[in-house]
């Protein structure tokens, strides 16, 4: 969960997952929507398959991206678990 956080920290991550929401990307089209350099861009994706928030796929000579979906719902099944725990404790100390 660290690594999802870690990944989901910085604004260029979260603007590489905003684009991947509407399609699938190669790493140069991705590379492309921004003005660092491709050798950063490829980090950035690095910790976003770290954490499980993309998937690549190779097709020869390019590397496809999508967004994996399944971590974010893990993501707010964990949220929302805080969330009723935190309910449900409310809910505890009133009846007392």
């Amino acid at each position: 969960m660290n690594s999802l956080f870690k990944a989901l920290d910085d604004p260029t991550r979260r603007q590489i997952l905003e684009m991947l929401k509407e399609k699938d990307m190669t790493a140069g089209d991705i590379a492309d929507a921004f003005t660092i350099s491709k050798p950063s861009i490829s980090h950035h994706l690095d910790l976003l398959r770290q954490a499980n928030l993309v998937i690549s796929i190779k097709e020869g000579q390019f590397v496809r991206y999508s967004l994996n979906t399944t971590v974010f719902d893990e993501l707010i099944g964990w949220v929302i678990g805080l969330s009723e725990k935190k309910s449900a404790k409310k809910k505890t100390t009133k009846s007392k």
